[in-house]
């Protein structure tokens, strides 16, 4: 059974998959039994999982969410890594509510910010990521889960911020998070942003980016919401190199770390008690934001 980490979610383990797999995809259903992943998160799954020679995983959505899931893949061939890749859709059955899908295995390790050995050499790899995918043509794409201004923000933010007086400076925190509210907003059309370029979502081999997975809130919106990265994934030497790869202005470097900052402040009270990783990860983005704040000048 995995975890939950919300009230609304829906319960989903192996048997319930190894159902859905039996009534939808029998071909699969006599291998190995499979491992259940949240929504579109690669976990390890037997190496007999296999379609087209390809190992595959599958996604059940814990929760009801946007259309981002059905984008996943779409814009892989202009990336210069590989991104998961729709092998079939499953439809709703044996009691799941929502659409689910298998996706073609990536390999890789999600990295451990604090033990990168290249450091410098993954803030490039993942700023050439980021730049050929906010270069995909637009037209007509969806406004991403992360897509909205800070401004929208404030309110849900600033409540975190009063949750969390006395476990952090909150102080220092607000004011960052006001400087990154009021900068101004990106001038031009919306990019294709991921939204969330965390470590559980991307895989390294060997040290450099080898996949990005959970394309759940994938849209359009200001592409400062990747420019998160930095501070959630990446060690304080390397952000200048993931900034001049980026050629990122003043601005949206800003707001960037308004981004990071937020996610991560909104993070804690929420997953406080259902996911410690995740909870190291935003206590680690808040440092890392206080210290470049507190350097800056």
């Amino acid at each position: 059974m995995v975890p939950k980490m919300h009230d609304d979610e829906v319960e989903t383990d192996a048997a319930l998959v190894r159902r859905l797999l039996a009534g939808q995809f029998p071909a699969w259903a006599a291998l190995p039994s499979p491992r259940c992943l949240g929504r579109n998160r690669q976990r390890p799954l037997p190496a007999g999982l296999r379609h087209g020679g390809a190992t595959a995983a599958h996604s059940l959505g814990r929760r009801r969410r946007g259309p981002g899931a059905a984008l996943v893949g779409a814009p892989g061939p202009h990336l210069p890594v590989p991104i998961p890749t729709p092998l079939g859709q499953g439809v709703p059955g044996e009691g799941y509510p929502w659409p689910w899908s298998v996706y073609r295995w990536l390999p890789g390790d999600n990295p451990v910010v604090g033990h990168i050995a290249d450091a410098g050499g993954l803030a490039r790899d993942l700023a050439g990521f980021v730049a050929a995918l906010h270069r995909i043509d637009p037209s007509d794409g969806p406004l991403g889960r992360r897509g909205e201004p800070l401004a929208d923000r404030h309110d849900r933010t600033t409540a975190s911020l009063d949750a969390l007086v006395g476990v952090i400076d909150t102080d220092t925190a607000a004011v960052i998070w006001r400087q990154a509210r009021d900068t101004p907003i990106w001038p031009g059309q919306g990019v294709w942003i991921h939204g969330d370029l965390s470590p559980g979502n991307v895989l390294l081999v060997e040290g450099r980016l080898a996949g990005v997975i959970d394309f759940g809130g994938i849209g359009l919106g200001d592409p400062a919401a990747d420019m998160s990265a930095a501070w959630n994934l990446l060690p304080r030497e390397a952000r200048p190199v993931f900034r001049r790869t980026l050629a990122v202005d003043d601005d949206t470097w800003a707001r960037g770390r308004g981004w990071a900052l937020s996610v991560a402040v909104n993070q804690i009270p929420y997953y406080r008690d259902t996911n410690p990783s995740l909870m190291a990860n935003s206590r680690y983005v808040i440092n890392e934001v206080l210290h470049d704040y507190a350097t800056a000048g």
